[in-house]
């Protein structure tokens, strides 16, 4: 008796590590912000060690400059992925949008900015009708619109749109011009706005809480009355006039269109949201993880530069993030 009793209280000991593991994993879970932004602030640390100018408004700027456009396209896979589904095409919708934009300069900024943000929704929409009506495999819809709008435009690009590919000088502004004594780029404002719109309309909105509710449970969602043809419709118009926004702001900060202008952000664009928390089975995430997770990668960015590192390295890095903490996610998840 006098054994058994005392071999009891080590046992309990070791359930008590096991449940602050527990508890610390759901944490996580629950708020991967707090980590998020250790990372980032760890992040900034490190690059301004190795390059000391780099915590200068100048430097800060440039992570700014790269973290844009990811945020921007990282707004439109968060709200797809949430519905577990992805858009690859929305680096190609960026660069045709741009081109758009360019060949219209010469008709005005409005007009420009116009079609180039139509073509976006347009196309965007094409991508819904395929996934939400008649229900392709959304990596398959759109790899499948990525490609076709690469062949349309490359032959275009020699055709169509030969000699005017340069971007009206107010989408310039927009691009890569600044204020506030050169400190502020006007392409943040845009983001910001961007991100006010997406975070209310997934706060804030029915619709947000539907595409929620589609994605963590889509037979449920259909049950109590919910159109999912009609969300996902939606979801990927407004994916494509993101993208559409990030060609734009691409093209102006470049000065002009070109074949390359966005595609190389499509894997990053990716991995801001994962970073950010969203699960790419749908359901779970927050556009504020989302924008932690591009400021993360503009900051990796100027770092990678200062260490030399090409862009071969980066997509490398990318790819192993969005694997990486893919997994680290879905861990968390079983834990909690």
């Amino acid at each position: 008796m006098n054994e058994i009793s005392s071999t009891a209280p080590p046992e309990e000991a070791t359930d008590e590590p096991l449940s602050i593991k527990l508890s610390i994993a759901r944490q996580l879970s629950d708020r991967p912000q707090i980590v998020l932004i250790a990372v980032l602030v760890a992040l900034i640390v490190v690059t301004a060690i190795i390059e000391p100018n780099y915590l200068s408004l100048a430097g800060l700027r440039n992570s700014a400059f790269f973290a844009v456009p990811i945020g921007v396209l990282a707004a439109g896979q968060t709200i797809l992925m949430l519905t577990a589904g992805i858009d690859l095409s929305i680096a190609m919708i960026a660069t045709a949008s741009a081109y758009i934009a360019a060949n219209q300069s010469p008709n005005g900024a409005a007009i420009a900015i116009i079609l180039g943000l139509l073509f976006g929704i347009v196309a965007g929409t094409a991508n819904g009708i395929g996934v939400g009506i008649f229900r392709v495999n959304p990596l398959i819809m759109t790899l499948a619109t990525s490609g076709i709008l690469l062949g349309l435009f490359t032959g275009w690009a020699t055709t169509i749109f030969a000699g005017s590919t340069r971007m009206h000088d107010f989408i310039i502004t927009l691009g890569r011009g600044t204020f506030l004594d050169g400190n502020v780029p006007w392409s943040v404002v845009v983001w910001i706005g961007v991100s006010i719109f997406v975070l209310l309309l997934l706060r804030r909105t029915g619709y947000g809480r539907n595409l929620y509710a589609l994605g963590d449970n889509p037979i449920a969602a259909r049950l109590s009355g919910t159109r999912a043809w009609q969300v996902l419709v939606v979801a990927y118009a407004i994916s494509g006039l993101l993208g559409a926004v990030a060609g734009l702001l691409m093209g102006g900060r470049i000065g002009a269109a070109d074949l390359q202008l966005a595609g190389f952000l499509l894997l990053p664009s990716v991995a801001a949201a994962v970073i950010g928390g969203t699960s790419i089975f749908g359901g779970v995430g927050t556009y504020t993880g989302t924008i932690l997770g591009a400021l993360i990668l503009g900051v990796l960015q100027s770092l990678l530069t200062f260490l030399g590192a090409g862009q071969a390295v980066q997509q490398v890095l990318y790819g192993t993030i969005v694997v990486g903490l893919s997994w680290m996610y879905s861990r968390l998840a079983a834990a909690s």
